[in-house]
């Protein structure tokens, strides 16, 4: 659901910002506007990131190898963490190159009626992108707030591709802004404080993006609640007396991997522990699918045993003590 959600969303995204970039480097030609000069880069780089994306999503669905033993999903991680690069050095290091030397060297923005027409026909396609992605994101994030989605999920392209969207929309207002004022008032200064503005905002997606990616890439667990309800399924089963201690981590946006340690009844026999094992599994995989690489050790809890010799010691203590 989420890779192919994803996909529709960067696919959407792609056309737009193709259409956009073609579109704002016609306008530049004409306008010499470096706002618009800047929204043609962003563009550019948001067509690159969405070809990385895809890439990424393309790779990860490799065959597991002896070398990778745990398959290749980490690859849409890696390449959304790449696409936070890419959004900072190109699209955010150039907007404020850009607009710090206009600021220095303004010029008046020519045919500015280029640059208003091309401005407007893009925010109405980097709606309908946004729109998409939306749309897309909406069947996934169920009841949590859009912060609490691009923070926790998994699966890195739609939150990756909203951002973009919503900082191409918050950029194209602000170069619409700019270049207004520059017309306004015949101060091309206006021009380079609206291309400075947009280089901060990407360059904070940029941030907001590797932060969250660079999480995925180290190892992200299943949560507090999903682990609960992971230790109740397991805790069902007869021959599970409970779960010791249990670890969870996305090696992959549609793959979770479980190892625990659970206690099992000291007097079952292995044929019993082996059916118990395999009931538990049976159980997580019923409730969690995307729990691909699951590995129970069963043992014996020695904690009774340790009071018991604690309670018997301290028998034995008062015993000679009231001899």
């Amino acid at each position: 659901m989420s890779a192919e959600g994803g996909t529709k969303a960067i696919i959407a995204a792609l056309g737009a910002n193709l259409g956009i970039a073609a579109s704002k480097f016609v306008a530049f030609v004409f306008t010499g506007s470096s706002s618009m000069l800047a929204e043609s880069i962003h563009s550019v780089a948001d067509s690159g990131n969405q070809g990385l994306l895809l890439l990424g999503n393309k790779r990860s669905q490799r065959a597991r190898t002896p070398q990778h033993p745990f398959g290749y999903g980490r690859e849409r991680f890696f390449y959304a963490f790449v696409v936070a690069v890419v959004l900072f050095t190109v699209g955010a290091a150039f907007s404020l190159y850009e607009g710090v030397h206009k600021i220095s060297d303004p010029h008046e923005v020519e045919s500015p009626g280029w640059a208003f027409g091309v401005l407007l026909v893009a925010i109405a396609m980097e709606g309908f992108s946004f729109r998409t992605a939306i749309k897309e994101s909406n069947e996934l994030r169920g009841d949590k707030s859009w912060v609490q989605f691009v923070r926790h999920a998994k699966a890195p392209e739609l939150p990756v591709v909203l951002l973009e969207d919503l900082g191409a929309l918050v950029g194209l207002v602000l170069a619409l802004f700019g270049v207004t004022m520059a017309v306004v008032t015949g101060n091309g200064v206006w021009d380079g404080v609206g291309t400075v503005c947009i280089g901060l905002l990407l360059g904070v997606i940029a941030v907001i993006l590797a932060i969250e990616t660079k999480s995925l890439l180290i190892g992200e667990g299943a949560g507090p609640e999903v682990e609960r309800r992971i230790i109740d399924a397991m805790e069902s089963v007869d021959e599970v007396d409970h779960v010791m201690h249990i670890r969870t981590e996305y090696v992959g946006p549609e793959e979770l991997l479980i190892a625990a340690k659970i206690a099992v009844h000291h007097d079952d026999t292995a044929a019993e522990v082996a059916r118990g094992i395999d009931a538990a599994e049976a159980k997580i995989r019923a409730e969690f699918p995307h729990a691909r690489l699951i590995y129970l050790e069963p043992a014996l809890d020695e904690a009774p045993r340790e009071q018991d010799r604690s309670s018997a010691q301290t028998a034995g203590t008062e015993s000679a003590a009231s001899s």
